[in-house]
């Protein structure tokens, strides 16, 4: 007897997403009705039959996925909230967003708080939690989706990227370029758990490469901003040109430090390389255009939306590990 034909097959046979071949099965008058019948042929050839018995599930429950988020500030995570809004909204599902201003504490405050609305799936960023957080999570039957890191003890699924493996994409180039004496510009220590494993993995590529001890710059309480950045070369002035290049914890804080070593009259990459993190736009449209590593934010929504579709539909029922990877943008700052 042949393998069981799934919606991800069929999906794959059209060319469409899970989630828009689930819609069409369900009758769902958002897709158009070439589409639908375009979808039901396909799963009649393959031999697929739709089970609406999770669907019916879920329909009797409370319609929310809840979501976590460190900052709705921050660009990057809104392009991955963004992609998850209008992902779940095609779903007729609505988005329960908690932001937890990069605070494993006010995580666990807010998951507590958020499985009181019995979810239909929880969706937290990163994979640093307080071990209530676990055990509250652990303690649901419900899907739990970790994303923007890839956890070696996660919670469930996962759909990200690694950190450590970004900021050795950057010191690679740097070291391409001839750049030995490295500066890491970063929130204190504590609070941002991604910024502090790209801290570790700038020192981690440094060590591989021989160089010299990477300095750490302090650049306040995260989250970090532009302001900050500034804040930073104002206070060491031309001293900064010490190093060779800033490994900035994300394009904003780059962008401040661009401007202020611009104003105190060191040219980059001349004198100073700067480098950041998100392939943000400000790092798209500043002049010199900075060198940043892309993270592919809405695509993490996408990919976390669709691998829900595939859970709701009973498509996946083993824990998923989603690599989204990382890609380093040279720009003209290094």
């Amino acid at each position: 007897m042949g393998a069981r034909v799934t919606m991800r097959d069929v999906a794959q046979a059209v060319g469409m997403s899970p989630m828009t071949v689930s819609r069409a099965l369900r009758d769902d008058r958002t897709v158009n009705d070439k589409t639908r019948a375009r979808v039901r042929q396909v799963a009649d050839d393959l031999g697929y039959v739709y089970d609406s018995t999770a669907q019916a599930f879920r329909t009797q429950k409370s319609g929310f996925v809840a979501v976590t988020l460190p900052s709705v500030n921050n660009a990057n995570f809104a392009e991955t909230f963004r992609a998850l809004t209008n992902g779940l909204g095609e779903a007729g599902l609505q988005l329960l967003l908690g932001s937890t201003n990069y605070r494993v504490e006010r995580e666990e405050e807010l998951v507590r708080q958020l499985l009181t609305r019995n979810p239909e799936a929880l969706v937290l960023t990163g994979g640093h939690h307080t071990e209530e957080t676990r055990k509250l999570v652990q303690a649901r039957d419900l899907p739990v989706i970790e994303m923007w890191d890839l956890p070696e003890d996660p919670l469930g699924h996962v759909v990200g990227f690694s950190n450590s493996d970004a900021m050795a994409h950057i010191v690679e180039h740097l070291v391409a370029t001839g750049r030995r004496k490295l500066a890491f510009v970063g929130a204190s220590e504590g609070a941002d758990m991604r910024g502090a494993v790209r801290r570790a993995g700038v020192v981690a590529a440094a060590q591989a490469h021989d160089l010299p001890e990477v300095a750490m710059i302090d650049a306040g309480p995260a989250p970090v901003s532009m302001r900050h950045g500034a804040a930073v070369i104002e206070a060491m002035g031309k001293d900064i040109a010490q190093y060779d290049a800033l490994v900035c914890v994300s394009d904003p804080v780059a962008f401040g430090c661009l401007n202020s070593v611009q104003r105190i009259g060191l040219r980059v990459p001349e004198d100073l390389a700067i480098t950041g993190f998100g392939h943000f736009e400000v790092a798209k449209v500043s002049n010199p255009r900075i060198t940043t590593v892309n993270v592919q934010a809405e695509d993490i929504g996408r990919q976390v939306v669709e691998l829900l579709q595939g859970i709701f539909d009973d498509e996946i029922d083993t824990p998923a590990r989603i690599d989204v990877g990382s890609a380093l943008v040279v720009g003209e700052t290094s």
